[in-house]
Order: C-alpha cells, then structure tokens, then sequence
C-alpha cells in the first residue's frame, strides 16, 4: 500500500476519531489507538487480516475481534467505507474521497476504480429498468483489460 502524506483535513479527521468513539460510549484503548495510527498512514484499500498484521508489529495483543469491531464504527464514522475484492473477501478503503466500484482484470490482476460518472449509464439503467438501487461500492466488474484482451486475441 501506498503512504499517505498528512494533511490538514486529514489530521483533523484522525485527530477527531478518538472523541468520535468516546461519544458513542467506546473506550481510547490502546489497541484502538495504534488501529487508528495504521490506518492514518494507509492509503486505497486493505484486508482486515492486513491490519491486524500491521497493528501486531507495533502491539503482539491485538485481537482480531476488535479490529473489526473498531472498522464496523469507523464505517459509521466515514473514515473508511468496506467493499468485497474479486475474491469476495472484504477490504477496506481508507478515507475513501467518493463512493466507487472497481474494474477487475482476470488475466494480469490488475484493479482500477470505476468512479460515479462511469457508473451512471448502468447504474440508472438498474434503477429505470428493475427498480433497483445499486450499491457502487460493492460493484466489481471481471474481465479483460486492453492489454491482457490484445494478448489474447492474438494468441
């Protein structure tokens, strides 16, 4: 993953999660506390299994348990948003700046986001031909990238 440079909307937002979760009647543990400081210098998505590793270099007792339930609130919070990969595990966007889907690649691997505006044709279709609202962040589409899609018509 990337390193996110610090900024002031962002401090703010990390600095604020520790009162944030004190109002909702959640204690700052350290285990909480060292969550947060992982995350702040996370950028794009990650696993839940991934935190828990990065959280462990820093304190060997954390527990998977509250991890997630700590991400569960973030959610609630918008400082991260949870979306499922390709392989439906469950990954979290940090500081996600706008809902978004992703673009899957099944030959070379590589993801890309799919933002609001490209979304708009099929996700007004959805909601004008089946009444249905679709949810951006839980959409992953699979296939062929321009590259890996030449390479295999040529082939």
């Amino acid at each position: 993953m990337q390193r996110r440079g610090s900024t002031a909307v962002e401090s703010n937002t990390w600095g604020s999660v520790r009162e944030r979760l004190r109002e909702r009647g959640l204690r700052w543990t350290p285990q909480r506390r060292n969550l947060v400081e992982v995350l702040a210098r996370t950028d794009g998505h990650i696993t839940g299994a991934e935190l828990v590793a990065r959280c462990r270099v820093a304190d060997s007792a954390t527990t998977p348990s509250t991890v997630y339930r700590t991400l569960d609130v973030l959610e609630e919070l918008g400082v991260l948003q949870h979306c499922h990969g390709v392989d439906g595990r469950e990954e979290f966007h940090v500081m996600p700046a706008s809902e978004h889907g992703h673009l899957f690649c099944k030959a070379c691997g590589g993801t890309w986001d799919i933002d609001d505006a490209e979304a708009s044709a099929l996700l007004g279709a959805l909601r004008d031909d089946r009444d249905f609202v679709a949810d951006l962040s839980h959409l992953t589409v699979v296939g062929r990238c321009r590259q890996c899609a030449e390479v295999a018509t040529r082939g």
